[in-house]
């Protein structure tokens, strides 16, 4: 191959005609939207093509920062930045000598942890991975403004990734956010994904909910099914509403996509309930005013959509919690003993957990958000009343026991909650409850919170070392502690004493 000269490439699964360099910076944001780990990114195109242009504008879109200096690595030959996302390398292949040289820079290594972005990828003569992004970049009129970008890939992953962002973009435009700076705000425990979209002074949310056809392998849709967590972005929707309809601070749809898993929402700030780290008394007080007026009122276990349709709120079975609990034996256990429960210890688990749920089943139910602690409780600075706690995360809400809640919030996995202020916020909710009504039974809503605390606790403890093992996230393991000295908490209780005994089998 000839110095520099274009390798041709034939197949394009798609071809983007962009008008300015405004439309340039678009596309490289959307495509950063969709970077994973792993992905290597080939830029194709003639000296002045806008390579460089279009490399620069995708790294500030994925470090989120406009201002971000980016030199061209044309004498280091590759440039990586750390983000708290994943890296991203930058290589420029122009004054590669040999395509051996390419090990020399470490791509390999630099891929298990991040992904490349590199510019005269043929200067590699076939070294780079055969499932790379190609885009080739070509002026197709004399407008030097003008530029046409054609996608290639043999990999049908990124055919997939790149439409759902280029869909993604164009419902934005519908909103009213054609041009919107489009951010990676969160990748929640979930497949869900999280973007803030900015357009001059106005900022939204968007939530992608990409659940349709095969993006979910089946075990995990039949688990999410089992559990009863929503696998239908109407859930967020009704829910939502009906928390509107009864006076709480929900985000406002702003625009949605049902079929495609869309949803724009208001943003309601990062602001949470706890700041450097540690619990704010006075909101939390205020978590547990909006937990106590939720439970004094009536909640529906069906929704009517504004399009007509129905939503209906998934009962929390014992089965489900049972099933949540068990994720305790799934990963927790093997984790502390090297070697999986065995069938007995499955049973006897089982019978336990079935006999202290039938010890609170006349407990009081109602609406369980069910995530209800600091990460998904934001403060609203200057509001009154309950109005103080914005709510998200709430499409997983089923009809169960409500103590639950209230041991997610006094629980909170996130943050430690000492002994006197779980207590001073357990008090304030218990006073709450019975000044609504003289008939709130203090000594069941006591009952029902220790089992459902130790029920949240035992799935928590088994999905943050199952975060940790399968999907790569060490530091949730810096949360087991906390939770551990929860659970001693929560099974303090003398009609718990079977469930103590059990669980100190495994206390490492």
């Amino acid at each position: 191959m000839a110095d520099h000269q274009l390798q041709p490439l034939t197949g394009a699964f798609q071809t983007i005609d962009i008008a300015d360099e405004q439309g340039t910076r678009r596309l490289a944001n959307d495509i950063a939207m969709v970077l994973k780990p792993g992905d290597v990114i080939c830029l194709s195109g003639d000296l002045g093509a806008g390579k460089s242009t279009f490399t620069r504008a995708l790294i500030r879109a994925f470090a989120g920062d406009p201002d971000l200096e980016v030199p061209s690595p044309t004498f280091t030959l590759v440039q990586t930045y750390e983000f708290d996302r994943f890296d991203l390398s930058h290589f420029d292949l122009y004054r590669l000598e040999e395509p051996e040289e390419l090990e020399e820079l470490g791509l390999d290594d630099l891929l298990e942890t991040g992904a490349a972005l590199i510019e005269w990828p043929e200067k590699a003569d076939g070294l780079l991975p055969g499932n790379a992004l190609w885009i080739q970049i070509t002026q197709p009129t004399e407008d030097e403004n003008q530029r046409r970008f054609s996608l290639y890939s043999d990999n049908p992953v990124w055919q997939n990734r790149i439409g759902q962002s280029l869909a993604t973009r164009s419902f934005l435009g519908s909103a009213g956010f054609p041009d919107a700076a489009r951010r990676f705000l969160a990748g929640d425990a979930s497949l869900r994904t999280f973007e803030t979209v900015t357009s001059g002074a106005s900022t939204a949310v968007l939530m992608r909910w990409p659940f349709q056809g095969d993006a979910v392998p089946e075990a995990v849709r039949a688990y999410m099914a089992k559990v009863h967590l929503a696998q239908d972005c109407r859930a967020i929707v009704a829910v939502g509403t009906e928390l509107r309809t009864h006076g709480l601070r929900a985000p406002d749809l702003l625009a949605s996509d049902l079929d495609n898993g869309l949803i724009l929402s208001s943003d309601l700030g990062r602001e949470t309930i706890v700041v450097g780290g540690k619990p704010v008394r006075e909101r939390y007080l205020a978590a547990v005013d909006v937990l106590a007026k939720m439970h004094g009122e009536a909640w529906p276990k069906m929704v009517t959509l504004a399009d007509g349709g129905q939503y209906q709120v998934p009962d929390y079975s014992s089965n489900a919690l049972v099933a949540e609990a068990a994720l305790f034996l799934d990963w927790y256990v093997p984790k502390v003993t090297d070697s999986p429960a065995d069938e007995t210890t499955r049973a006897e688990f089982e019978r336990l957990w079935r006999d202290a749920l039938e010890g609170i089943s006349d407990a009081q139910t109602g609406w369980v958000l069910r995530d209800f602690h600091s990460p998904n409780l934001l403060w609203q600075e200057g509001a009154k009343g309950t109005d103080r706690i914005g709510l998200i995360d709430f499409q997983d809400t089923v009809y169960g026991p409500v103590a639950y809640d209230v041991a997610s919030l006094l629980l909170d996995a996130r943050t430690d909650i000492d002994i006197a202020l779980e207590t001073e916020l357990y008090d304030a909710y218990v006073s709450a409850r019975k000044m609504q009504s003289a008939e709130f039974d203090e000594a069941g809503f006591s009952k029902a919170y220790a089992v459902m605390a130790a029920q949240r606790i035992s799935k928590i403890l088994g999905i943050f070392v199952r975060l940790a093992e399968r999907d790569g996230k060490p530091a949730y393991l810096s949360h087991l502690p906390r939770m551990l000295g929860y659970l001693d908490r929560a099974l303090d209780r003398p009609f718990l004493s079977d469930l103590k005994d059990w669980y100190a089998s495994y206390r490492h």
